[in-house]
């Protein structure tokens, strides 16, 4: 099994987190894994996202890896900050190539068919459908994937917890993003564990 399979198997959902406070990584984190989803994806979207990656590195448990990363300069920084995988938005060769030089676990992102071709060219077969609603939704996945039956998917954007299920039951997804588990502002770290908890047992 290869390493980005083994974390997109490690739980159905990986939480998608945007978190403006470092100090708040940590105790995010643990709430998280309590409540099943030890797979944390940091999105690289904020000032303090690399710190955040550190942090929550230090929860024992924790599998961090950065998400909304987009060039090789990018990676440079997630793998220096301790990231454990990468995820990308969307697929250009130079980033598939440093990635995979890299030996790192990498979820590139896919719309399109011709993605997907591409991402097998470089030896990739497991990717991100992002943005999954605003591209078609389920329908849109079923139809992309039809071609490709050794081609798994970690479809994100837009999946919430009432249509995580119908996601999670289709064939070619292993498991699905959701950034509905963690709210803006500072951490109810009891809702927290709680939405976990009731996501990690979609996989049951």
């Amino acid at each position: 099994m290869s390493p980005i399979e083994t974390i997109m198997r490690s739980a159905p959902v990986i939480p998608v987190l945007v978190i403006e406070d470092a100090a708040h990584a940590a105790p995010i984190a643990a709430a998280l894994v309590a409540g099943g989803l030890p797979v944390l994806e940091v999105t690289l979207r904020t000032a303090s996202a690399l710190d955040v990656i550190r942090e929550m590195k230090q929860v024992p448990g924790a599998i961090v890896g950065a998400g909304t990363v987009l060039n090789e300069y990018a990676l440079e920084d997630a793998l220096a900050a301790g990231s454990e995988f990468i995820v990308s938005p969307g697929f250009t060769d130079g980033l598939a190539k440093a990635a995979i030089a890299s030996g790192t676990a990498f979820l590139p992102g896919i719309a399109t068919s011709s993605d997907i071709m591409r991402g097998l060219d470089l030896g990739l077969d497991r990717f991100k459908f992002f943005p999954a609603e605003a591209n078609g939704g389920i329908p849109a996945l079923k139809a992309i994937s039809a071609p490709f039956g050794a081609v798994k998917f970690c479809p994100t954007g837009g999946i919430t917890a009432a249509t995580a299920p119908a996601w999670l039951a289709l064939e070619s997804v292993l498991c699905c993003g959701g950034s509905w588990l963690v709210q803006k502002g500072p951490p109810d770290l009891a809702a927290i564990e709680a939405a976990a908890r009731a996501a990690a047992a979609l996989g049951q």
